[in-house]
């Protein structure tokens, strides 16, 4: 896999290691699905997607340059690209389009900054994480995936483990899955300098993945 880089963007490498599971998994899983990646910066998650033969990606950022990188990205590795593979616009305002329009997808990254605003909508991944992930769901077919990303530093782990459960409680969403971080992301015993200021677990770091699996509610009459 190749991914485009751009050191000057954003004020960091514009990748994250510490999401390589997670890009793994994508490979694994998500052949002949149909994906959407949300909030997806540079498109990493989604050109993982496409490498595990994904059906359909589309790339969903409000900031032209993030997407201008994921399209170099797709060239890098030689995807060919449906016209709208690339979406540039609000979360809100896309998601709303793509359920007027009554699009399903078989898997839904959803892997939000821990804060942002706009005219549409805003996103606190410290006490919010719930209304961001039933936003998504009617946007996913029966027995689909959801990938529930949250990297506030200051929720304990325990917390957003309960916020998931709580959603699951109707029976229609089930946690299928814990994706740990890497280890030579996290550090070591001899080159962690500090606890994290929370409590991660049952996660193994800040940045907590769970993959959801998503039952549609049937119809009324």
């Amino acid at each position: 896999m190749r991914y485009a880089l751009d050191l000057t963007l954003n004020q960091d490498t514009s990748f994250y290691p510490d999401t390589r599971n997670l890009r793994h998994w994508a490979i694994d899983q998500l052949k002949d699905q149909r994906v959407l990646n949300t909030f997806s910066y540079t498109g990493s998650l989604g050109v993982a997607a496409l490498a595990g033969a994904a059906r359909r990606v589309i790339q969903l950022d409000r900031t032209r340059s993030f997407l201008d990188l994921a399209r170099a990205s797709h060239a890098l590795n030689g995807f060919t690209t449906e016209p709208d593979a690339f979406w540039g616009g609000d979360f809100f305002a896309a998601v709303s389009r793509l359920k007027r329009t009554h699009q399903l997808f078989d898997c839904i990254i959803l892997d939000p900054p821990f804060f942002s605003t706009s005219a549409q909508g805003t996103v606190n991944l410290l006490s919010e994480s719930a209304r961001l992930i039933n936003k998504v769901r009617p946007l996913l077919a029966d027995g689909g995936r959801l990938v529930a990303v949250n990297n506030a530093l200051f929720l304990p782990g325990a917390d957003y483990l309960h916020t998931l459960e709580e959603l699951c409680a109707d029976g229609y969403l089930s946690v299928e899955e814990l994706l740990p971080i890497p280890d030579d992301c996290i550090g070591y015993p001899s080159t962690r300098l500090r606890p994290l200021p929370v409590d991660p677990a049952p996660f193994n770091h800040a940045t907590k993945i769970a993959i959801l699996r998503v039952k549609r509610k049937p119809k009324a009459g």
